[in-house]
């Protein structure tokens, strides 16, 4: 969801940014190690309400024209790259997938799935759909692209979110299979990352500052964020 489209999309695009820089401390994630190959298929696991934010912002900063399945789908999500996926239409999903294949063959557009179909709580990486399957073996050429993110609430007022992803993937018979275990290990070596080697990380998108750091910049002039 990372083309911007008209005045419209850059309206969104800031609601967006807002809505991140106000609900967290700071987004860390560490870059593809090389430049995905597109058309790719991006695949998170899905533990939190702002994964889809999140993950917009990675696909901004890596310049990557995607589209996303949305479920309470509003036109705004359109500027943005959203498609409708709604649960119960079965005749919109259809549409919308029919839509995106196209996309992603002639526009070489990426697509954000989250295979896991829905929102639930860590640390379980539940089973995925057969969407990833059928959408990557229509595309020839895709790569799916695994991507953890974890959040952690402990030294600041709001969570830090930590990202990263995986090595590219080929399209095989069980991708949906490897793509899960993929993400399943990866998130485990988020978590001990974001412990042990915070050096890693780069800032994907800046936060808001806990009152304690608020408080030490205003005594100590010149103070840069960490």
């Amino acid at each position: 969801m990372s083309q911007v489209e008209g005045i419209a999309g850059r309206f969104v695009d800031r609601m967006i940014r807002r809505t991140v820089r106000l609900r967290f401390r700071a987004v860390h994630w560490i870059t593809p190690e090389s430049p995905l190959t597109e058309p790719c298929i991006l695949v998170p696991n899905h533990h939190g309400w702002h994964d889809g934010e999140v993950m917009y912002l990675a696909a901004a900063a890596l310049n990557l024209q995607i589209v996303g399945w949305v479920q309470d789908y509003e036109a705004k999500f359109g500027k943005v790259g959203g498609m409708p996926f709604p649960l119960n239409d079965p005749t919109a999903r259809a549409t919308t997938i029919r839509k995106t294949i196209k996309l992603m063959k002639t526009e070489r557009r990426n697509l954000l799935l989250f295979a896991e179909g829905t929102l639930h709580e860590p640390p379980t990486v539940l089973p995925f759909g057969k969407a990833l399957d059928f959408v990557a073996a229509k595309v020839e050429g895709a790569k799916v692209i695994p991507v953890a993110i974890k959040y952690e609430m402990a030294m600041h007022d709001r969570p830090e979110c930590f990202l990263m992803f995986g090595k590219p993937m080929e399209v095989t018979k069980e991708v949906s299979r490897h793509t899960r275990l993929a993400v399943k290990a990866l998130l485990d070596e988020l978590t001990a990352k974001a412990k042990l080697q915070r050096d890693q990380f780069g800032i994907l998108a800046e936060g808001t500052l806990d009152a304690n750091e608020r408080r030490d910049m205003r005594r100590t002039p010149g103070l840069k964020r960490k």
